[in-house]
């Protein structure tokens, strides 16, 4: 525990003293060693005095846990805005709360009576009247701090000011809740707490049992150094907290009964619901941080990181033994997660690290499928005759013009690398990651049941959320403007040019009263329903026609290409091109994930929702789906469209009457697919999910100390030690989870929708996770503010996000098995066409005729590099020489019906495997299930202990003589307790 220091105990007039000399000291020091802060950072790479301030590097943020007397715990910090006087420094004063009554009354009768208008200051009228409206502002705002201050007052809380810090022009408010207001809202908030009554809990025995000790021997290295990081066999019986019942929880340490997430989650309670009544509308926490009142609000982190006389602390062994990247091989602590940041981002984590262990079989198997590839590619009967030297096929030209005949065996190498990626293998494997999301959802809903009942969560509901300020805002509105239109008459027009602000003061409590009679319906929301459904659409269509330009840019950079006079150039067109339009497609996502963010935030605030738990939903929806279509709508184009619209020679389709719609490759689309999916995928990654996430911090840090307006750094600030609500008010404010789990989710679907296309998907996901694991962790534990703990009991709308991209996954794969792919094709010749039962003449078979002399005016090869009558393309159409030329021939037929029946085969049987996983495996853990009921049992025994031990007492108490007369009452004492008894039978009975 901090130790209080002598100099705490000094007399008011010392402290201010010894600061004045400080103070002196400290301008003595800036004149005689003048420094820019910003030209030592940029332009001489002192990055260094950066990290003087942050937590990493500072090791004498010791102080500022506690108030000034070195007792009383910070719970919560407030910050706010201060003028600081331009004269000096040594001009700024300590102001903190006192508990004087007189003071306070005096403070509320000035904000009743108003405030006298300070002189006019003398100089330029304009500089004049702009400072003097500025001081109303900001009295404005501090009268609304001391209401506020004062109502939290009220409600139990103790406050400690303090504006003599050294960050310039900030104050803090530190806030600190006694153990009865702990009490109390632990009650309200039916926190479950660890009772006295200890039991233990069953062990599974036989097989399994060994099976469990041998597992944990062998991965007894890759467990974390954390005392909790075992399962214990010892459990406390947990129960709501009641202050009626105190004598049921072991009370001996009161100071760590309650710890330090669940004090500030109580205080941040407490604040939610004061709020400022003497405004003209109701002012609530939110209102006041959005207005400006209140800059910042945040509890505090529990220590530092490192240093010399750094104490221990859960922050410093999360930072040890969970953030840093030489423990990427072990289990994460997850108890300790939640220990020090709640449920919520316990659960995030919990499943990010399930999904991690899943993704290791996934990508077991996916390797050996590509390897299975690469061992058989020489056997593959296809790509040997293409890649055949008497291949003597003369091909179509890929483009008009410019484009001249070319040999089939010139795509030698794009057919042997289709054969990498198009082989019967990734078949089983598209059934296999089917079969792995099934079980992955089952093995979550399985883990999350036993974080649940480990964390004391199992009767956990989410109660209604506090309504948003915004909310509030539009009820109070339309409120008031309901009252004004009853109460509105030609009597009140006049008088309301006379007595304007008791009109104001009774409608806005007339509004107050109505506010809970209020809500926002569908007709209030309907333009913003309206504004939200148009954008939505725009969007996507700004996706779409992103998409149609990069298209275009292919065919034109195509052309382009063809008509080089580099052999080198002409001989890569096809690879230069892919490459080129799918990094730009990476580019183009990148930025438009951005920009969709920003949309979904703007769209979700018109609508104006009511609580917390409603904004994040809504905003996750349209996050997810703009995110969505802007990550897969290139490859979706490149899987099921490409190659589908290009016509015939003599008859090609064409954009713009110039451009002709692009080919697939001989090899199909898989390859191009591939590629496309590949770069994308590992563009975000490194990109967005792990660049982004160093770099932008930094650069937010960087930011936020040029706007703190430190011009001026000398050596002696940095040997100076921040309390610690200063150190942690320059780290960047938590934003939630969903950006972390958005981008986990996208990446889920790269795994899951396209993975028959790339099988390599898992792995690289694998890598990805291992290192953002560590990522993630190091972030919220060094780089941002400790994050209000937040109650749940499951992951909420990502759940079935998961659930719908594993659905979709089963039937977009039976489409790139049947439609991309060679697959069907394949099998249709080898059963239907082969005279062997081989492939050989499989290529063959798939290339259609074309005479050259039917090519249309103009579109012919400008300088033809072989005198051909002949040219093949890959379609099923008939020859030019039968009665019916160029007509889609019967095998076309054929093989399109084969396809469509293998993807009603595929997603049906697939689809039913993964509901045949989902029914064996269940929900609840046999021993949780018994754990828990036994617990409830034990609860009950409890209770009744309780209630004989009252009534030996009472019995104690009573006189002898008293003792008889009791007992002829006896019958009625029985007959009041029947009750009791049976509903212990009844709870023993369950």
């Amino acid at each position: 525990m901090w130790q209080r220091s002598p100099s705490d105990g000094k007399m008011a007039g010392e402290t201010s003293e010894s600061s004045g000399t400080s103070l002196l000291h400290d301008a003595a020091a800036t004149a005689s060693k003048p420094r820019h802060f910003l030209k030592d950072v940029i332009f001489h790479g002192k990055f260094q005095l950066l990290n003087c301030l942050t937590p990493e590097e500072n090791t004498g943020c010791q102080h500022g846990l506690y108030f000034q007397d070195g007792e009383r715990r910070v719970d919560y910090i407030l910050t706010y805005h201060i003028k600081k006087p331009s004269s000096s420094r040594s001009n700024r004063q300590s102001s903190r709360f006192t508990d004087n009554a007189f003071t306070r009354s005096l403070r509320r009768g000035t904000a009743r009576l108003g405030r006298a208008p300070p002189p006019q200051p003398r100089g330029d009228p304009e500089v004049a009247s702009q400072d003097h409206s500025m001081d109303y502002h900001v009295d404005d705002k501090r009268l609304h701090r001391e209401e506020f201050e004062g109502n939290l007052r009220d409600m139990g809380m103790e406050l400690e000011k303090d504006e003599d810090t050294k960050t310039p022009g900030v104050g803090f408010v530190k806030i600190h809740a006694p153990w009865h207001v702990l009490c109390r809202e632990a009650e309200f908030m039916k926190l479950k707490m660890p009772t006295k009554k200890v039991y233990e809990m069953k062990q599974s025995t036989g097989v399994g049992a060994k099976i469990n000790t041998l597992v944990n021997k062998v991965t007894e290295p890759l467990y974390p150094n954390v005392e909790d990081n075992r399962t214990q066999n010892i459990k406390h019986l947990s129960y709501m907290f009641s202050r009626e019942k105190q004598h049921l929880f072991d009370l001996s340490d009161r100071d760590s009964f309650f710890d330090s997430k669940t004090r500030a989650s109580i205080v941040f309670e407490v604040l939610k619901r004061t709020k400022c009544t003497k405004a003209k509308y109701s002012m609530g926490f939110t209102s006041l941080l959005g207005s400006g009142v209140y800059t910042d609000a945040y509890p505090l982190h529990d220590g530092d990181l490192d240093g010399e006389n750094v104490e221990p602390n859960d922050r410093k062994l999360l930072y040890e033994e969970w953030a840093s990247y030489s423990v990427f091989y072990k289990y994460q602590p997850i108890g300790l997660v939640r220990k020090y940041f709640g449920e919520k981002i316990g659960l995030y984590f919990a499943w990010l690290g399930l999904y991690t262990q899943m993704l290791i079989p996934a990508s077991l198997v996916g390797v050996i499928v590509f390897l299975y590839g690469c061992a058989t590619v020489d056997d593959n009967i296809p790509s040997m005759e293409i890649c055949h030297p008497k291949n003597n096929i003369t091909m179509c030209p890929l483009c008009d013009r410019a484009c001249s005949y070319w040999k089939l065996k010139e795509a030698c190498g794009t057919a042997r690398a289709s054969h990498l990626f198009d082989n019967p293998a990734t078949v089983f494997f598209s059934i296999f990651m089917a079969l792995w999301a099934a079980m992955f959802m089952e093995h979550w809903k399985r883990r999350q049941m036993r974080l649940n009942y480990e964390w004391d969560l199992t009767g956990f509901e989410e109660e209604e959320d506090h309504p948003r300020a915004e909310y509030e805002l539009r009820v109070m509105q339309k409120s008031l403007k309901k009252e004004h239109k009853t109460q509105k008459n030609p009597t009140e027009i006049a008088e309301e040019t006379t007595n304007k602000w008791k009109q104001t003061v009774q409608s806005a409590m007339a509004g107050l009263q109505l506010t809970e009679k209020e809500k926002l319906t569908c007709r209030d929301r309907l333009p913003a329903y309206m504004t939200n459904v148009v954008m939505m659409l725009l969007m996507i269509g700004v996706t779409f026609a992103i998409v149609f330009g990069v298209i275009l840019y292919r065919i034109s950079t195509k052309t382009a290409l063809h008509m080089s006079n580099n052999p080198t150039t002409r001989s890569n067109v096809r690879l230069t091109v892919k490459t080129t339009a799918a990094i730009i497609n990476l580019v183009v996502i990148l930025i438009l994930d951005e920009v969709y963010g920003a949309v979904a935030r703007w769209l979700t605030v018109l609508e104006v929702p009511k609580t917390d738990k409603s904004f994040e939903e809504r905003l996750i929806f349209k996050t997810f789906i703009l995110k969505f279509v802007n990550a897969f709508t290139p490859i979706i184009y490149i899987a099921f469209f490409r190659g589908r619209l290009v016509g015939r020679p003599g008859s090609y389709l064409y954009v713009f009457e110039s451009y002709r719609m692009e080919e697939c490759a001989h090899g199909g689309c898989l390859m191009e697919l591939c590629i496309q999916l590949s770069i994308t995928m590992l563009g975000k990654q490194l990109i967005q999910n792990n660049l982004f996430e160093i770099g932008i911090p930094k650069l937010k840090k960087l930011i936020r100390y040029i706007k703190s307006k430190r011009r001026s750094f000398q050596e002696e600030e940095r040997e100076k030690k921040l309390q610690r609500y200063e150190t942690d008010h320059f780290l960047e404010p938590f934003a939630g989870l969903t950006p972390e789990y958005m981008e986990m989710i996208i990446q889920f679907g790269f795994v899951t929708l396209f993975v028959a296309s790339f099988p390599l998907a898992p792995l690289f996901a694998l890598l990805n996770n291992i290192i953002e694991i560590r990522l993630d962790a190091k972030k919220f534990v060094a780089e941002l503010r400790r994050p209000v703990a937040a109650r749940a009991k499951d992951i909420g709308i990502w759940y079935n996000l998961l659930r719908a991209v594993a659905k979709v996954a089963v039937i977009i794969n039976a489409f790139v098995i049947s439609f991309t792919s060679d697959f069907i094709p394949r099998l249709v010749y080898q059963y239907m066409y082969s005279p062997d039962g081989s492939m050989h003449d499989f290529v063959n078979h798939t290339l259609s005729y074309f005479n050259v002399s039917n090519f249309q005016d103009g579109k012919e090869p400008m300088d033809p590099q072989h005198q051909v009558e002949m040219c093949r393309y890959k379609d099923y159409r008939e020859p030019p020489w039968s009665n019916t030329p160029y007509v889609i021939s019967k095998e076309f037929w054929a093989v399109l019906a084969a396809r469509l029946a293998f993807v009603i085969v595929f997603q049906n049987v697939v689809m039913l495997m993964s509901d045949i996983v989902d029914w064996l495996i269940p929900d609840i853990p046999k021993d949780i299930s018994l754990q828990i009921h036994k617990e409830k049992i034990l609860m009950v025994e409890l209770f009744m202990k309780e209630e004989q031990g009252k009534i030996q007492f009472i019995d104690s108490m009573i006189p002898c003589g008293g003792k008889e007369k009791h007992n002829n009452h006896a019958p009625i004492a029985r007959s009041r307790s029947i009750p009791h008894t049976h509903s212990h039978t009844h709870a023993n009975n369950f």
